[in-house]
């Protein structure tokens, strides 16, 4: 399953660091974050419950860019 995320980062590579955080978070298959549209996008792994997941991505986003947020 993909699902889009509204994002809000201030610079490209801080948005490129998040796209790594959020590819190595389990239970996501495959992250992609465009900074010129502020969006993420998320392919979660068979069997993955979103919202925990997303939960994880997030705090291992703002590990990398404290200012950055995911609007879940």
């Amino acid at each position: 399953m993909k699902k889009t995320y509204k994002i809000e980062v201030d610079c490209a590579n801080c948005a490129n660091l998040m796209e790594d955080a959020a590819r190595k978070t389990a239970g996501v298959a495959n992250a992609t974050v465009n900074f010129m549209t502020q969006k993420l996008i998320v392919e979660f792994a068979e069997g993955q419950d979103p919202k925990t997941v997303m939960a994880n991505v997030l705090a291992a986003c703002k590990k990398i860019e404290p200012d950055s947020e995911i609007f879940l």
